[in-house]
């Protein structure tokens, strides 16, 4: 890496502030000047001072930078049933559209020292290794959306081209197998999207296994035998809600990252999956893992560094197995002193 890499920080909302500063000085500690941070206002802090959640120069900012990392938005502060009221996740839903980010990775491990901090059986859950791929720019999100004193509605559409390219990620990111997500028996969406993903892996990867699995039936797999997947790939409503299913696995959503990248040479978007959490925000007691892991993640895809990710997720990995946890895993470490932990085992 040839000067230091351009980061626009999205700090957030909530506990966005504090989980990001824990990520930055866990980052500077351990690689000083490979990274410089450029923060900017996002989501619920950018209306309150500018009445949008993403103003054009914090856009700008985010193209120009070599990747972006985000904290989380929103809150009850911003809630509204009034369309024409701006919302916090108005911003991230842009930005992924204006950035071109298509596809969201979201991995998904048990811990060997956290299994018993999972709602389900240790021997359910021990092994489980797997990445869901989150069709990302379309779908029921960004459809047309209708609303009446009497009557509302969200389209849900797909081109052929969104599902391929989709496809694409997930077949490449799998070792073994792709179960891909739908409701066949119902949408018609879901009939297109089952036989493009059909199409693209007899066309270019057919060594690979395909399974096609109803959502319904995939949510309830996931929890009664989640060893069973490799790559879960879905469309953008049925991966959302899978990818936070998932985080039962570890134990808790505070565990988990997730990188979105889309064109190549364009810049990612790097964030936890975890929300804003405004409950605890300003206590000191946000769980930083999944920030510090989606800068590893940042690392890895963002800037082609394996070897800084992976140092940072055995320092977490190894953290975690001398005891660290956090208010969410059962504990009672604070932000600062979960990041001190993880960068006691990095340095």
């Amino acid at each position: 890496m040839s000067g230091a890499a351009q980061v626009a920080l999205l700090p957030g909302d909530g506990i966005g502030p504090e989980v990001i500063a824990a990520a930055v000085q866990l980052c500077e500690a351990f690689c000083p000047g490979d990274y410089e941070f450029e923060p900017q206002l996002f989501g619920g802090c950018s209306i309150d001072v500018s009445g949008v959640a993403m103003t054009d120069e914090t856009l700008a900012a985010c193209r120009a930078a070599d990747a972006v990392l985000l904290g989380a938005v929103g809150g009850p502060k911003w809630d509204t049933t009034d369309a024409d009221a701006p919302r916090p996740e108005q911003g991230l839903l842009g930005l992924r559209k204006a950035l071109g980010l298509y596809a969201n990775l979201r991995p998904v491990k048990a811990i060997e020292a956290l299994v018993d901090a999972s709602p389900l059986r240790a021997e359910r859950i021990t092994g489980t290794d797997l990445l869901v791929v989150r069709e990302l720019t379309g779908g029921i999100y960004f459809g047309e959306k209708v609303r009446t004193d009497r009557f509302a509605s969200d389209l849900c559409q797909y081109s052929v081209e969104e599902v391929e390219r989709i496809a694409r990620i997930a077949f490449s990111a799998a070792r073994s197998k792709v179960s891909s997500i739908d409701k066949a028996n119902v949408l018609e969406t879901s009939r297109l999207w089952r036989e493009v993903v059909t199409r693209v892996h007899k066309d270019e990867f057919a060594d690979l296994e395909l399974e096609h699995v109803l959502v319904d039936n995939a949510a309830m797999q996931l929890v009664s035998m989640p060893t069973q997947f490799d790559v879960i790939l879905a469309e953008n409503l049925f991966g959302d809600i899978l990818s936070d299913e998932a985080a039962m696995i570890t134990g808790s959503i505070g565990l988990l990252p997730s990188a979105s990248i889309g064109n190549p040479g364009g810049p990612g978007l790097f964030e936890p999956v975890h929300g804003s959490a405004p409950d605890i925000a300003g206590t000191g007691l946000a769980n930083p893992l999944a920030t510090i892991l989606s800068l590893a993640m940042m690392m890895r895809h963002g800037f082609g560094r394996e070897d800084q990710a992976s140092a940072v997720e055995s320092a977490v990995a190894s953290a975690l197995a001398a005891g660290l946890r956090t208010t969410d895993l059962g504990g009672n470490a604070t932000t600062e002193e979960a990041t001190a932990a993880v960068l006691a085992e990095l340095v």
